[in-house]
């Protein structure tokens, strides 16, 4: 059963608050007298002993069998995280540093490879983006190319500045007149329209048309279907090697797992997911990442918002054994300015 951080006592929580944030610097299993050094109560180090035997009763810390010391369970993790845990906010420079690299008006999926590295080198971690799909964002401009055989090239325009190529092989041959024709159609009636809203006007349109418009619109019903598909964009992952640095995670077998994972990208996919209607940070430790069972890792995420709406999440992916009131503010500020960079109201 989870300890309740409100049937603490208020120096078992300073005690669980500083023993953890001693492992997490450290790295080594925290004793009494350690305890007695950095805790900042007045009390015995028999005390201490008996305060943390009722922590291990509880479940929040565990002795390993080489040392007297202690160190965090995951539950204790999570109470520490969820109720202990101080955050700063993040430094100005840092604040700077996303500002300048996150910058308002160049594409999206630049923005994102941008992101991923710069939560990886500022975390030391590795840095996740989920994509935003592409049907939410509004389109300006389509043009269609004719190429060798049936085979079309649609270049797509978005609002947020990314140019898209879709090369596709409709059922017919169009001629170029016919192409320039839909393509008119499309930027004359539907520029400034998410994607995925054109699809289902056309079809209503089509639905409703008189004779003289039944061919354009069967026409451009066509290639729309073609060009408008949504992307297979997921992710971007960067920094995976830096794991291979980090101490708690230098044991071949778990490395190999969580890489594994990493490669087959659906895990962390479907744990995206999962936070995407999340107000704010969420965390996630060991077990609960749904990852490699026996990788020992966390994830921290935010939601990034862009014209007004969630359309995307981003994270930190890294030792259990982590610097939360650290990762936390940086990953928060990333979705912010990310957001900011993407969203054409910002412009």
């Amino acid at each position: 059963m989870a300890a309740d951080p409100l049937d603490l006592p208020p120096r078992s929580r300073q005690l669980l608050r500083t023993l953890i944030g001693r492992y997490i610097q450290d790295g080594e299993p925290v004793g009494s007298q350690t305890l007695a050094r950095h805790a900042g109560l007045e009390v015995s180090a028999a005390t201490i002993r008996n305060i943390l035997a009722d922590l291990e009763d509880a479940g929040l810390v565990t002795s390993p069998h080489t040392s007297a010391g202690r160190v965090p369970t995951q539950q204790g993790y999570r109470m520490f995280v969820d109720s202990l845990l101080q955050l700063k906010p993040l430094g100005d420079a840092e604040v700077k540093r996303l500002r300048s690299e996150l910058p308002a008006g160049v594409g999206t999926q630049s923005l994102l490879g941008n992101a991923s590295e710069l939560l990886s080198a500022m975390t030391h971690f590795v840095g996740v983006v989920g994509a935003p799909k592409r049907e939410q964002f509004a389109f300006r401009h389509i043009d269609f190319v004719p190429l060798d055989g049936r085979r079309v090239m649609a270049i797509l325009v978005f609002a947020d500045h990314e140019v898209q190529n879709r090369v596709f092989e409709p059922r017919r041959v169009f001629d170029p007149g016919e192409l320039e024709r839909a393509a008119n159609y499309l930027n004359a009636h539907f520029a400034g329209r998410p994607v995925a809203e054109i699809r289902h006007a056309l079809l209503r349109e089509l639905r409703s048309a008189q004779t003289e418009m039944e061919a354009l619109l069967a026409q451009t019903m066509e290639l729309a279907e073609h060009a408008l598909v949504p992307s297979g964009d997921d992710m971007v992952l960067a920094g995976q090697t830096r794991l291979m640095g980090v101490q708690d995670l230098s044991d071949l077998d778990r490395l190999r797992e969580l890489f594994e994972t990493f490669a087959r990208k659906r895990e962390i996919l479907q744990l995206l997911e999962r936070t995407i209607d999340a107000p704010g940070v969420r965390i996630f430790i060991g077990e609960e990442t749904g990852l490699a069972p026996r990788s020992g890792v966390s994830v921290v995420t935010a939601p990034y918002r862009a014209g007004g709406q969630v359309v995307g999440v981003l994270g930190v992916i890294g030792p259990t054994r982590m610097a939360y009131d650290r990762v936390i503010p940086i990953v928060q500020a990333a979705a912010d300015v990310l957001g900011a960079a993407i969203d054409p109201a910002q412009e």
